[in-house]
């Protein structure tokens, strides 16, 4: 498996070795060893999956207490994936780190405990998977605008296709008035 850094070193993108043939292919997705080389060294407690239609875009959500690393990529359709850094003691504060997922590509990317996450569907319809290091806690769960102008996400919107949110997604905050990490 190829590990692939990014701006952010502890956002990090694996990249699989896809085995192929006339039957189709196999690859692995996650291997202790190669993952715990790479910095992830947390245990994995949940497993979700989503399905979304073009033009959605879920995010930026986090867990303010019970933060949770998530391990994210695509086995239907293209996402672009979005980690955003909320620590604010981080020298990356505020920035934030962006990649195609796809089934055609197979990468997965690791978004740290401490990080703000989201996504957009480029294609026509996307299947979502992704492990979690803790529990999906609700009463905890935050939301930055996706749109936040200190953040500056450069979000590839497809053209002549409405950007579709959820109510919690468009009641989401700024950085600036957040709940953030120190």
């Amino acid at each position: 498996m190829k590990v692939i850094p990014t701006d952010i070193p502890e956002v990090v993108v694996f990249e699989p070795e896809v085995h192929g043939d006339h039957r189709g292919y196999f690859m692995e997705t996650w291997r202790f060893d190669t993952f715990m080389g790479a910095g992830v060294e947390l245990s994995f407690v949940q497993d979700n999956q989503s399905s979304s239609h073009q033009g959605v875009l879920r995010g930026l959500h986090y867990q303010i207490k019970q933060p949770q690393g998530k391990l994210v990529r695509v086995i239907s359709g293209s996402v672009f994936d979005v980690a955003v850094d909320l620590r604010r003691s981080s020298p990356t504060f505020g920035r934030w780190v962006g990649v195609e997922l796809s089934a055609d590509n197979h990468r997965l990317i690791w978004v740290p405990p401490g990080f703000g996450h989201g996504f957009y569907v480029l294609s026509e319809q996307a299947e979502f998977v992704y492990k979690c290091t803790d529990y999906y806690a609700r009463e905890h769960e935050r939301v930055i605008s996706y749109d936040d102008p200190d953040i500056g996400i450069k979000w590839p919107l497809v053209s002549g296709v409405e950007t579709v949110l959820s109510d919690k997604d468009l009641a989401g905050v700024s950085l600036a008035q957040a709940d953030l990490y120190d």
